[in-house]
């Protein structure tokens, strides 16, 4: 059985980026959407939590705000970044409570369950330094 992981590369064809250091997310909690095979749940969307997203998800049975520190997983709140299922994220978007995603911290592996054009309807748009005013 092979462990490798996939390669690096983002749903817009660059290098994966980091989705949240705090709370630190990943399948493998390094920071980063990355997967491998025996990642069953496809950890691979960087999505920015809502209210709505993690209640919808707690009333379908994944509690994803108490904090579980066997699992090293803090509990989240609006706000958070994190790695979401592809399915599950494709379900919430069905449901209407899709979360905002980062597309630059989404694996490309996301693409084999939802498509591109949603993503981007759903995307986070890039902080620039000069858009927010700090140099």
């Amino acid at each position: 059985m092979s462990v490798l992981l996939t390669p690096g590369r983002n749903v817009l064809g660059g290098p994966l980026q980091a989705c949240s250091y705090a709370p630190v997310t990943g399948y493998f909690r390094d920071g980063c959407c990355r997967t491998r095979d025996d990642d069953s749940g496809r950890h691979v969307v960087c999505a920015r939590m809502t209210a709505a997203f993690l209640n919808d998800s707690l009333e379908r049975g994944n509690d994803l705000i108490t904090p579980r520190p066997e699992w090293r997983f803090p509990g989240l709140k609006p706000g958070d970044r994190w790695c979401v299922c592809a399915e599950r994220w494709l379900e919430a978007q069905r449901a209407g409570v899709a979360p905002p995603v980062s597309l630059e911290a989404t694996h490309e592996s996301a693409l084999e369950v939802i498509p591109l054009a949603l993503l981007q309807a759903h995307a986070i748009l890039p902080t620039r330094a000069a858009d927010s005013g700090k140099a």
